[in-house]
């Protein structure tokens, strides 16, 4: 049974950083597209990074570039967000995705692309 477990969601003040984790169990995704994702209240859930190639090629929505960076570690099947410059408006909770097989994904990447999800960690940034 596949898993996917996200962690290292919290509260914390504008301009501070978070690391967020996402533990995978009962497969590996080392060539496997795998992402962020991110849902705010009373907003549709947007895609925040990608990562794809064992994370040699990753995407980034426009608003993140430079703050938040994706990687992972195959090794340990475990894929981070670490994000940095917090702002209030990246209050969300937070969805790691993984892809069931090798393929080119959508810059940005569709929801549809993904076939495993976490179960979300919130991510509070207070002003």
């Amino acid at each position: 049974q596949v898993q996917l477990v996200e962690s290292g969601g919290g509260l914390v003040q504008a301009g501070g950083s978070l690391r967020l984790s996402c533990a995978a169990s009962g497969r590996t995704f080392e060539n496997y597209p795998m992402a962020w994702f991110r849902q705010a209240t009373g907003k549709e859930r947007e895609f925040v990074a990608a990562s794809i190639w064992s994370g040699d090629t990753t995407h980034y929505l426009d608003s993140v570039k430079g703050r938040f960076a994706i990687s992972r570690d195959n090794a340990k099947n475990v894929m981070y967000l670490q994000m940095n410059s917090l702002k209030v408006e990246d209050t969300a909770v937070y969805y790691c995705a993984a892809a069931s097989y090798f393929k080119q994904i959508s810059s940005p990447a569709r929801e549809s692309e993904f076939a495993y999800w976490g179960q979300g960690t919130q991510v509070t940034v207070s002003s």
